[in-house]
């Protein structure tokens, strides 16, 4: 059955929530769906010229903006003429929203909201990987960040029914789960007996024998506490492959950030997670020209990319986002930010090189995408294959060569 054309903008949970959204409306042949994000003026830019694109492409299309620029901008949207329906962040997973008769704004309070969406969970219908929501929101306060009036105060999903989501996709047929949240790491001190996220992933793995590889989303690492980190270090069906929420390499930046871990914190973390497990790759989230940075603050940005080998690095450059207290600091120039962010991006691709040239001629374990042609190592290097393989098989394969970025893998004999 058809269904809606869907955009999705931004991070990892709005693109498993997109999917839900696909179930929830097949056969809205007419529809379009952005599901915008928040997280950087750029991002909002973006979204306004996806609207605008989707109406000169689709003129006779009925065109539905949600996500987090919905939930916090919701009067942005409803003034432009090419949007019919503006929908917040916990009205898109509701059925009912998707009915004939739709209102033209339907956002409430997301702060009100004390309970995740029971969707929980979608997967890529292209993909051998799926997503799995375990948390929604964020408690913490960052001077920076929107995303918590965009998505509410964290709530967390029942172990219970994570177990029983994660044994249906793996009974579909999916052989790796990805575990998503806006703070991933804070799961379950809103549930009863205050669960860890350790806690969970331990339910996982005895609940659905069958799954082969989990792996994390983005993660605070001051929140790694010592059963995730045994889990991270020392099992097998954990991916070695973490993505940490480190913002900034200088402590007086992290402090006006107010970000709860210094610099010290963030490479302790990564060399510890190192020496127990060699293999681990390392991405994080840096922002670059955030307000009062002078260039010896950079610089520490800068040496924490060597420090921290961060080899899947995603560079941010800082806007202000209205409402948040970073936004009334000091600016720099939009020009340096801009530079900075390209050093930054420079410097991860370096790194990013260097780290994938260093596994030509090992053999990694490959999942395989539903193409057959690409996939992607326990570490998360991209691999691409010189003949067919199996889709959604999990696969030796010996690395041979480094090409655009992709490393070139054919079938390691069994």
């Amino acid at each position: 059955m058809s269904g809606p054309d869907i955009i999705t903008m931004g991070c990892r949970l709005n693109i498993a929530e997109s999917e839900a959204i696909r179930d929830m409306t097949q056969g809205q042949d007419d529809l379009i769906v952005i599901n915008s994000c928040a997280v950087t003026a750029e991002a909002v830019r973006q979204t306004r010229q996806a609207i605008r694109r989707a109406r000169r492409e689709r003129p006779d299309a009925r065109i539905m903006v949600t996500g987090c620029a919905a939930q916090t901008e919701p009067q942005t949207f409803a003034a432009m003429a090419e949007v019919d329906m503006v929908v917040g962040n916990r009205e898109k997973m509701e059925a009912t929203t998707y009915a004939p008769v739709m209102e033209r704004v339907k956002v409430a309070d997301i702060m009100a909201v004390r309970d995740t969406a029971p969707h929980m969970a979608s997967a890529f219908a292209d993909h051998a990987r799926a997503f799995l929501e375990v948390q929604n929101g964020c408690d913490h306060r960052c001077t920076f960040c929107i995303i918590p009036f965009g998505r509410g105060n964290s709530r967390s999903v029942p172990a219970g029914a994570v177990v029983e989501k994660a044994r249906e996709l793996v009974d579909a047929g999916y052989r790796e789960i990805v575990l998503t949240g806006v703070d991933v790491t804070s799961y379950g001190p809103d549930l009863p007996g205050s669960p860890s996220l350790g806690l969970l992933i331990e339910r996982i793995l005895r609940g659905v024998p069958d799954l082969p590889r989990l792996r994390l989303s983005s993660l605070d690492s001051v929140e790694i506490d010592d059963r995730l980190f045994d889990l991270i270090a020392h099992e097998p069906r954990m991916m070695p492959h973490l993505h940490l929420s480190l913002q900034a390499g200088d402590d007086m930046i992290l402090k006006r950030m107010k970000r709860r871990h210094n610099r010290a914190d963030a490479i302790a973390i990564v060399e510890r997670l190192k020496s127990a497990r060699p293999d681990i790759s390392i991405g994080a989230d840096i922002i670059a020209g955030f307000p009062t940075e002078d260039e010896a603050m950079f610089e520490n940005s800068m040496a924490l990319v060597e420090e921290c080998a961060i080899v899947h690095g995603h560079i941010f450059p800082y806007s202000p986002r209205t409402g948040t207290p970073a936004a009334r600091m000091p600016q720099v120039d939009r020009a340096v930010i801009k530079a900075r962010a390209a050093r930054l991006r420079a410097a991860c691709e370096s790194q990013r090189t260097d780290w994938l040239r260093s596994l030509i001629g090992t053999t990694q374990s490959v999942l395989v995408e539903r193409s057959g042609l690409t996939g992607h190592a326990e570490n998360f290097a991209p691999i691409r294959f010189t003949m067919p393989q199996t889709a959604c098989a999990i696969t030796p394969a010996t690395i041979t060569a480094l090409e655009n970025g992709a490393l070139i893998a054919q079938e390691a004999h069994r």
